[in-house]
């Protein structure tokens, strides 16, 4: 992938990619959630990111399905976002593409939990976690970075897919 020049419709493509990836990500958290200790299992970033963001907006609390919709919609946009720019990134990533978008999607992880959502006030540091609690996201990040990358690859090799 590294020596490959992106097309006029690569951020298309990354962001299909991202947005289809976020599907099985969000599937890998939920079913690692489950086996976190009960007193761990507390609702997932996702759900905690859009309920402060919502507050901070003026929304007032959510009532649950509205709250789940947002959820959905924010979380799945992001995905689509960070695929994105992922596309824009691949062609410099030295790596394989499945590799390349693993570790792309853990510096999105880190770039996250270590850095904006801290210093915007969303969310506390990772640090301040449970190993397991981060160990979840990491996981899930890497299950999106993995599907991200081939999805994007797979659009790539046909020119006509977007």
């Amino acid at each position: 992938m590294a020596n490959v020049s992106p097309t006029s419709t690569d951020w298309v493509k990354g962001a299909a990619a991202g947005f289809a990836a976020t599907a099985p990500m969000t599937v890998a958290m939920e079913v690692m959630q489950g086996r976190l200790p009960w007193w761990q299992r507390g609702p997932l970033p996702p759900t905690r990111i859009t309920e402060r963001v919502a507050h901070r907006l003026g929304f007032g609390r959510l009532s649950r399905t509205t709250r789940r919709i947002a959820t959905t919609v924010s979380h799945f946009s992001y995905g689509a976002a960070i695929g994105m720019l992922y596309a824009m990134l691949a062609r410099w990533l030295p790596f394989p593409a499945t590799l390349g978008g693993v570790i792309y999607a853990l510096g999105v992880w880190a770039s996250s939990y270590l850095g904006w959502l801290p210093a915007l006030k969303i969310l506390g540091p990772a640090t301040r976690r449970p190993l397991q609690r981060n160990l979840l996201m990491i996981g899930a990040h890497v299950v999106w970075g993995a599907v991200a990358a081939k999805l994007f690859q797979a659009m790539r090799e046909k020119p006509d897919a977007a």
